[in-house]
């Protein structure tokens, strides 16, 4: 017959103990299991920690580094329009590029080249060394992995197109801005002054070298961006430009920042949780 509980065990506001007393109890005999049989208690938790842990070899297969993923919404509505657009306007990058065909910013690198001295990018010296800029990039590579037209691949700029790319640059006053006959120049041209409509100076150009994505090429073109990006300063160094100073850009940029940032803040990550855990245990110990 069980005896009747001792007052001095119920709760009241002056009697906070019956919590304390039965869990002190339980973990008495849990003290008293693992001093008696200790090696379960030690071999359960190892096992099962280096099981749960072996997930951590498919991390690089399952982690969402996707700057698209991670800050827009999953089925948003942006993304089922633009693949409207994909299904009734495909673009085709091999044989009939167009880049206002395309749904998304495509796969690319830019180059803007910015005349130095306040002088214009048109005057002789700084075309010269536009051209050995664009020649650089115009690789063996580049050419198969290129975005093609029907008179090869897409023209980086409109001024480098055939019959105004050639080794003297186009006259500025036979230039309109922003519109030049059929051809716009707002998006080719930075720091432009104007007469009349006329051209007069042009600080900056920018050089669009737009990539195939729509084939087997897709991956061999975002290795030729890695690696254009890993090449670009050396060889900007070996041309040794004193006309203009060149800046660059890929579609991967923004992506691989992302990443960058990732990374060097995964390690401050590590050092605050150690100092947490660290106070938590001295704290404890106390």
């Amino acid at each position: 017959m069980a005896r009747p509980r001792d007052p001095a065990e119920r709760c009241s506001c002056r009697n906070t103990d019956c919590v304390e007393r039965p869990l002190r109890r339980l973990f008495e005999g849990l003290a008293s299991g693992v001093a008696a049989c200790p090696w379960p208690f030690v071999l359960v938790p190892l096992l099962l920690s280096g099981g749960l842990g072996a997930g951590f070899l498919f991390l690089p297969q399952r982690q969402a580094n996707d700057i698209e993923e991670q800050f827009t919404p999953t089925g948003g509505p942006a993304k089922a329009e633009r693949d409207f657009v994909r299904r009734h306007f495909p673009p085709n990058d091999s044989e009939r590029f167009s880049a206002p065909r395309l749904p998304t910013e495509g796969a690319y690198a830019a180059l803007i080249a910015v005349a130095t001295n306040g002088t214009s990018v048109l005057d002789p010296a700084p075309w010269a060394e536009v051209l050995q800029l664009n020649a650089t990039v115009h690789d063996a590579e580049y050419e198969r992995l290129c975005a093609r037209t029907a008179d090869g691949c897409a023209d980086p700029n409109p001024l480098l197109s055939p019959g105004w790319g050639d080794a003297a640059p186009p006259e500025p006053e036979s230039l309109s801005f922003p519109v030049n006959g059929s051809i716009f120049l707002g998006a080719a041209l930075g720091g432009v002054e104007t007469d009349g409509g006329r051209v007069r100076r042009v600080r900056a150009l920018k050089l669009m070298y737009y990539l195939r994505e729509d084939g087997p090429e897709a991956q061999d073109s975002r290795q030729w961006l890695e690696s254009f990006v890993q090449n670009i300063p050396s060889k900007l160094a070996e041309l040794r430009l004193g006309s203009i100073q060149v800046t660059y850009f890929t579609s991967l940029s923004r992506q691989q920042e992302f990443e960058g940032n990732a990374k060097s803040v995964i390690p401050l990550f590590s050092v605050t949780y150690f100092l947490t855990i660290t106070f938590a245990v001295v704290s404890c110990l106390r």
